[in-house]
């Protein structure tokens, strides 16, 4: 086995780049992407730098473990700034804009429960708002709502 490994050269890392990117095409969702694009970088520095094969597949290795996680952390902060601008299955940024009639009164900077929908939730306001008066969910911090008085547009 390590007579077979001692042999590999340049050519063969890059044909196995090119297998590797190859089995990718068939539908792996990236899981052979990074292991090929990783062999062809072994390949092309092996064109420069001639290297022992444990040398070979370390660098192999490396490249595989770099190139993943640098993958990792931009789909990760893609997802989370996607996932910040989304609000499908997420109720609590569906409430914002929707409007309700108080019940009690709602007093400045005090957190009390109101029934919005089929549950209730802790909200906060800037500023006293009378019973019976309508309001308007502005924003969520955390699972509290904000809410102000609901002031129609006059035409």
């Amino acid at each position: 086995m390590i007579e077979w490994l001692a042999q590999f050269n340049y050519w063969h890392w890059l044909a196995l780049g090119l297998a590797l990117l190859a089995v990718e095409l068939l539908g792996t969702a990236g899981y052979f992407l990074w292991l090929g694009l990783s062999a062809l970088l072994v390949g092309l520095i092996m064109l420069l730098i001639p290297m022992g094969w444990q040398l070979q597949w370390m660098a192999f290795a490396s490249f595989v473990l770099l190139t993943t996680w640098l993958w990792w952390r931009r789909q990760f902060k893609s997802d989370r700034h996607d996932d910040a601008q989304r609000s499908l299955n997420q109720k609590e940024k569906q409430l914002i804009g929707r409007r309700l009639l108080l019940t009690e009164p709602v007093k400045a900077q005090v957190v009390t429960r109101l029934q919005l929908g089929d549950s209730t939730w802790s909200a906060i306001s800037d500023q006293d708002i009378a019973a019976e008066s309508m309001v308007e969910v502005i924003a969520l911090d955390g699972i509290t709502l904000k809410i102000k008085p609901y002031q129609p547009l006059e035409k």
